[in-house]
């Protein structure tokens, strides 16, 4: 406990230090902590290389049990763009979230978020890369706080909930999309507030 207490705080002295400094330490970090956890394993004789492959080891097997359920969320969402479902939803909705700022491109973002993150990339980079919008408009900075704001709610509990063999996820998957509503019309309030 008292190691764990000695690191936080010195963690937390290194937050001024950071903010005059980063740019020159910032690509020392990861190292730093990689030298520093062999350093702790030394010091409490734990024989590093050993535990390191063990646990590559399980992590390959970690991967090898979640593909199945990673193929099935990424086809499933492949079908629900391919079909135009998403598209007759957003023109739908579009109109109406537009009144408390949700433009029908946010909106494809906010509701394709919380199934796919390299979707909700695509429409990110598609909203920026578009002359018409561009990334320093209300709907580009919207876009990219609902990016940061969200998660990938669907696949998180496709992937990890069926790798343990997770059965019952209700609660979960109801609490995730609570927050990724949260994070959404914060998003939107926030980028209201500020950019417009």
């Amino acid at each position: 406990m008292w190691v764990s207490c000695i690191v936080l705080g010195l963690l937390i002295s290194f937050v001024p230090f950071t903010i005059f400094y980063g740019k020159a330490i910032s690509p020392w970090i990861i190292p730093a902590l990689m030298l520093g956890f062999l350093f702790f394993g030394v010091i409490r004789r734990v024989r590093v290389y050993e535990v390191f492959v063990e646990g590559a080891k399980e992590g390959f097997q970690v991967a090898i049990r979640i593909i199945p359920f990673l193929v099935a969320i990424l086809v499933a969402v492949g079908m629900l763009r391919a079909s135009g479902a998403m598209d007759a939803v957003v023109g739908t909705l579009g109109a109406y979230t537009q009144e408390i700022g949700l433009p029908a491109e946010a909106l494809t973002m906010a509701l394709i978020r919380s199934l796919s993150g390299s979707g909700a990339y695509g429409v990110l980079a598609s909203v920026i890369n578009n002359p018409a919008i561009g990334p320093d408009s209300y709907t580009g900075y919207l876009v990219s706080t609902i990016q940061g704001s969200t998660e990938t709610t669907f696949y998180v509990l496709a992937v990890y909930f069926g790798a343990v063999q997770i059965r019952r996820m209700r609660h979960a998957m109801a609490t995730a999309l609570i927050a990724d509503l949260a994070g959404i019309m914060a998003s939107v309030l926030i980028c209201s507030i500020l950019f417009t």
